[in-house]
């Protein structure tokens, strides 16, 4: 039998007591401390780095699920962010998770923040990447950024992921190129793709989210790491900084000639201060 690694961890599946069966991968000893990851935006399972994934899961417990109806899970799209950490406690539940570390990425990063507000007993320590806070700067034109560096993707036969994640330049080329043949290495059971209207929901949630009032983050009151490059197109990078300025027990790390994707760049790396940050 071949070990469990991303490329080939099952899909399963869990019923929550409000009748949502939600689809996630499990990857990890399961004494080790539980790594919870939240997804960005348009993702399913398919779309977390194996590479990241297999590293994490050497030192964590490591969950990784589809949000409620997107990609293998069911149930409808949920309108905000708020929604969807409601839904994130839904699964928490629905899995009988304690004392479990997050790892919120871009769009999770925004659902982390508001699961905090409601659960935050739940929540040993948290990781927010290429994220930013209610109101913050740029993150209202979410929209017209993903729809110009869509086109311009289709455009030239690539992944968007190729020019929303990383620079152009030729290490971010490279990087980008690599990120994206990891994503197509696993070969069976893979996760249905997000729906064009599903997309657009998800678009909608996070331009509320940044056209919304500013608010005080002194409610997040466990360890935070905040991760980001230092070239941030989808959630402008300055937005870390105003995480890191606004919760009490946070540390920042940024990745220089990186982008959104940088936990993707350079995923040893991050997964080094993962972690350092969290412990064993």
């Amino acid at each position: 039998m071949k070990p469990l690694i991303y490329q080939n961890v099952p899909n399963e599946f869990v019923t929550s007591k409000k009748n949502t069966q939600f689809a996630y991968r499990i990857l990890g000893q399961d004494n080790n401390k539980t790594l919870l990851l939240l997804t960005h935006l348009a993702a399913t399972m398919d779309n977390w780095d194996p590479k990241l994934i297999n590293t994490l899961s050497e030192k964590y417990r490591v969950i990784v699920f589809d949000n409620k109806g997107i990609g293998l899970s069911k149930g409808k799209v949920p309108n905000t962010i708020e929604e969807m950490a409601e839904e994130v406690l839904e699964f928490i539940d629905a899995m009988q998770l304690n004392a479990i570390n997050v790892l919120g990425l871009s769009m999770g990063g925004m659902v982390a923040q508001e699961l905090v507000k409601i659960a935050s007993e739940k929540i040993d320590k948290l990781i927010l990447v290429g994220t930013g806070p209610r109101g913050g700067e740029g993150i209202e034109k979410i929209i017209p950024i993903a729809n110009k560096l869509t086109f311009k993707a289709i455009l030239h036969a690539k992944d968007p992921k190729y020019y929303l994640f990383f620079n152009q330049d030729d290490i971010g080329k490279t990087k980008a190129t690599e990120y994206l043949k990891r994503l197509k290495e696993r070969k069976i059971n893979r996760d249905k793709k997000i729906t064009l209207p599903s997309y657009i929901k998800q678009l909608k949630a996070i331009k509320k989210w940044g056209n919304a009032n500013r608010e005080s983050l002194n409610y997040i009151d466990m360890p935070t790491l905040i991760v980001n490059g230092d070239n941030d197109k989808m959630v402008p990078t300055q937005n870390s900084f105003v995480l890191a300025d606004d919760i009490s027990y946070s540390e920042i790390k940024i990745y220089q000639n990186a982008g959104h994707g940088s936990l993707f760049q350079e995923p040893i790396d991050f997964c080094k201060s993962v972690n350092e940050f969290i412990g064993e």
